[in-house]
């Protein structure tokens, strides 16, 4: 059966100013019991709690006009999608992003429909999601044989308020290997924004680990307050980092990954663009600019949508008094 109509809503009204409790009212509007009930907590009157039928129609009548409507796949739709595939959006950040400025936008399934409806033509537009259509088996736990570093300070020493990652300047620290373990990325991430910092080594050596890490992140040294990596051999020089950024360092468990886990996300978003066993020889400065640009510009479904930069400048103006060296 449809939706109530204004003459049952009058017998309910009746009936339950007559004092009737739901099951006779139900059996004298001929609708299950589930029905009546909820049509009486939804369209009662706020105030007083009386039901009365012509305030019953108009708030079922405004519920429906409110209702959002479906969005059929025009051409203005198919423009938008497209626009933001090319930009590396995945579907559920397109319609996060229409969503956050204003634009009408179908759902990420219809996107992904369009995608390999496109793919099966012979389209391209599938090589701008992060896997390209693969699907990826999780990796298992491997056996550590990379050492005891010195002097670490566990994870467990860690300040509180880094879980919170309201807090700019808690970094997290790893590296993208490439090709036959020749050249790799140095990436690091903040937890409260996400803005991505990375550079590229020739070696794995400590020496050269420390070097990259001041390079990169010395003009933000005002700001820093920790940094977490893994127990590899090359964060060895971590008591040098920490001097000389004026940071605290701290190492995560082996195997608890997940304590690093906004790192690991974005180590996986870098795949898309320097994937496995690809040369890294080559990679220019160039190259690695424009990714940390699509990356810190890309829009992050735990920031409502906004993206890394939108969320850093945010943070920077709730705290005009932090000094910041440009």
């Amino acid at each position: 059966m449809g939706h109530l109509t204004l003459e049952q809503r009058y017998k309910i009204e009746a009936y339950k100013s007559l004092g009737k409790g739901i099951t006779e009212i139900a059996n004298y509007v001929g609708r299950d019991k589930s029905v009546i009930s909820r049509e009486i907590k939804r369209n009662a009157d706020a105030r007083s709690g009386l039901y009365k039928a012509d305030l019953a129609q108009r708030k079922t009548m405004k519920r429906h006009q409110n209702k959002r409507k479906p969005c059929k796949f025009n051409e203005h739709i198919e423009a938008n999608v497209v626009h933001y595939l090319k930009q590396d959006f995945s579907p559920e950040q397109i319609v996060g992003r229409a969503a956050l400025e204003g634009k009408e936008m179908v759902s990420h399934e219809r996107i992904y429909q369009y995608i390999w409806k496109d793919k099966r033509g012979g389209g391209k537009l599938y090589k701008h999601l992060r896997t390209k259509g693969k699907k990826y088996r999780k990796r298992g736990l491997g056996k550590d044989d990379r050492g005891l570093i010195t002097n670490r300070v566990d994870i467990d020493k860690r300040p509180r308020i880094v879980e919170d990652k309201k807090r700019v300047g808690d970094l997290e620290i790893d590296l993208v290997i490439g090709k036959d373990h020749k050249g790799a990325l140095l990436t690091i991430n903040d937890r409260a924004t996400g803005l991505l910092f990375m550079g590229k080594v020739e070696t794995k050596e400590s020496i050269e680990i420390e070097a990259k890490t001041i390079e990169l992140l010395q003009d933000w040294k005002p700001l820093l307050h920790t940094i977490t990596s893994d127990n590899g051999k090359e964060f060895a020089n971590h008591q040098q980092i920490a001097e000389k950024l004026d940071i605290d360092y701290f190492f995560a468990k082996p195997y608890h990954s997940w304590e690093r886990g906004a790192n690991e996300n974005l180590n996986g978003l870098i795949r898309q663009y320097f994937p496995k066993k690809s040369n890294f020889t080559n990679i220019t400065q160039k190259q690695i600019d424009r990714v940390i640009s699509i990356l810190n510009n890309r829009p992050r479904k735990r920031f409502g949508f906004k993206t890394p930069n939108e969320v850093f400048a945010q943070k920077l103006n709730e705290n005009i008094g932090v000094a910041f060296i440009t």
